[in-house]
Formats: C-alpha cells, structure tokens, sequence
C-alpha cells in the first residue's frame, strides 16, 4: 500500500513554510525543489517512488509559493534567502544530510546550497538547468522572449490581470510544456500565446490543474514575479566553485530551455566537469520542461538509480 503523503507547516527564519513529506527515511532523505509555475505537487510522483524504496522525501512550497508564508512586499527577493530555508528545513526537521532534487530556478539553490553546506549534503539531481558560476544573460533574446517580459515591472502583473488564476497557470503550463520558446511578438503579450482551445499536454489533468491553480489563488504572482525572473541578474557568481558532492543532470531535449544562450553548448561541451569533478549528465529525447510529471517512470528510475549508486553510509 502507498504511503500517504503528510503535510505541515514549520516556522523557518520570520515565515511559516508548507512542507509536504512521506517515507521513514531508513536510506536516507530526499529533498525537492520546485520551480515555477510550481508547487510540491509537482514531485508528487517522485515523492512516493522514493518513499517506497526507503527514503524520506521532502517538498516544501518554497516562500511565497503555494501555502507558505508570503514575505514581507518592502522586502528584496533574495536566493540566499532560499538556500537559508533550506537549511531551515533540515535543522527543523533534525535532518543531518540530505539529497537535493530540484528543477527550474528550484536548481540554483540546490546548487548554492550544496557549494555552502557540502557537510549537509549527500548529492545533487537538477532536473534541465545546468550550474552556471555567473548569472544567466538573456541580453541576446528578442524583447519579446517571456523572461524579459516577465522582468519589467508592471508588465505581467496587467498581462496575467485579464484573466483568472486558473486560465494564467493553464496557459503557461501549455506554454512550457512545448519545446518552443514562449516569445511574443510586438503588440502581443505572453498569455496571448495560447488560448482555451490549446489542449492541456496529455499528462496533465482537469484535476492536476485544479491543485496547482487552487494554490495560486492563495498566494497570487507577486512574489512569483520577484523569484525568479526579476532576481535573475542578482544571482550570485561562483567562477571558483567546486562541488565536494556527487552531480547528477538530467536534460530534457524537447525542453525548451535547453535552447536558452549557452544551455546546450555548456552541458555537451564539459564545462560542469571544471565545477563537478564527480558529474553525471543524461539526456531524454522525448523530456520537456515537467518531465517528472511528463515521464514520472522514467525520471523515477534514473533518480533511484543516482541514489543506490551513492548510498549513505551507516
């Protein structure tokens, strides 16, 4: 029988964090990150799968997202806000060491965490975002390329007014779960890119959409828009990193990030080997940008695989 997934909130540095958890953990635990526009819901799948082989898995709504605490409006979005919870999160939870699982912006304080706290970390699995030691640039995109839209300041919150929580997440789940980058052209804006009439992908429900969308409507897009895409430029460099832990990416090739400037080049090219000595790099052709819920068995089979492959010793 499938354990059942427990939820709680803890009181992590001024903020009540949501955090979802299952497993007894006699291997080990398994903490996972998500991105936007996410939820813990997101690694529902890889929850339970490594909970079933002995892990304890972990998922918090990361702040503002979901149904943890929102931060204070006057206060400057900030990632080493996100790797500090984290930390948080173990020290509440008496956890020594942890894996991180992470995708999209969930990714740079998966890595930032395992640069900071290697003692507290037994590996790290990022799921279509590469480690960069600076921040990513965009300068070379159209003006109409999502990332900068969402940028400036005014700009979606009018664009995402127009329409219902639940038609904003909708649309950009479509959007992302297609291997083109979103861009809109002039006179156009990102949620002009689909409409009702574009199919939701064959591996998202009415119901998945209603558990994302019902959060949503909880916590709203304003911090969401501050973490990440107005934060990307104040990400922090890291130009002499150096993991002490095992790296282990996964890239989607039908996720449409991974035609970002840089992205691909930087994963076939070797560069992560100078900043992970001990890196392992697979690809899925057929992944998008939610492979863990695209391709859950898959995902699932190569997560468990990276950790019996670096147990935790006794």
């Amino acid at each position: 029988m499938a354990q059942e997934i427990e939820h709680t909130h803890l009181p992590i540095r001024g903020l009540n964090l949501h955090v979802a958890q299952v497993g007894k953990g006699e291997l080990g635990t398994v903490v996972f990150l998500h991105g936007f526009p996410e939820i813990w819901y997101s690694w529902r799948h890889q929850m339970l799968a490594v909970a079933a082989a002995g892990y304890r898995a972990i998922a918090p709504d990361c702040r503002g997202y979901g149904l943890s605490d929102q931060p204070p409006e006057h206060e400057e979005a900030s990632w080493e806000h996100l790797v500090d919870d984290v930390l948080g999160i173990l020290d509440a939870l008496s956890v020594p060491k942890a894996f991180l699982v992470a995708k999209d912006f969930g990714a740079m304080p998966a890595y930032d965490f395992a640069l900071a706290h290697p003692d507290r970390t037994l590996g790290v699995v990022c799921l279509g975002i590469p480690f960069s030691p600076v921040p990513f640039s965009f300068d070379t995109m159209p003006e109409g390329f999502y990332i900068l839209r969402w940028g400036e300041s005014g700009r979606a919150e009018a664009d995402f007014g127009r329409y219902d929580v639940r038609r904003v997440v909708r649309t950009i789940y479509v959007l992302f779960s297609g291997a083109k980058i979103p861009t809109a052209s002039e006179g156009q804006e990102i949620m002009d890119l689909a409409d009702l009439s574009t199919p939701l992908p064959e591996w998202f429900t009415e119901e998945d959409l209603d558990a994302y969308a019902g959060l949503y409507e909880k916590s709203g897009f304003r911090y969401q828009l501050q973490m990440p895409y107005r934060s990307i430029r104040r990400r922090p460099t890291h130009m002499n990193a150096k993991f002490q832990v095992p790296v282990f990416m996964v890239m989607g090739e039908k996720d449409y990030a991974f035609k970002f400037p840089g992205f691909e080049t930087g994963v076939r090219s070797g560069a992560m080997e100078h900043f992970a000595p001990d890196l392992k790099i697979t690809y899925i052709p057929e992944g998008g940008h939610f492979m863990q819920e695209q391709l859950p068995e898959q995902v699932n089979e190569l997560l468990l695989g990276f950790l019996k492959d670096h147990p935790v010793a006794a």
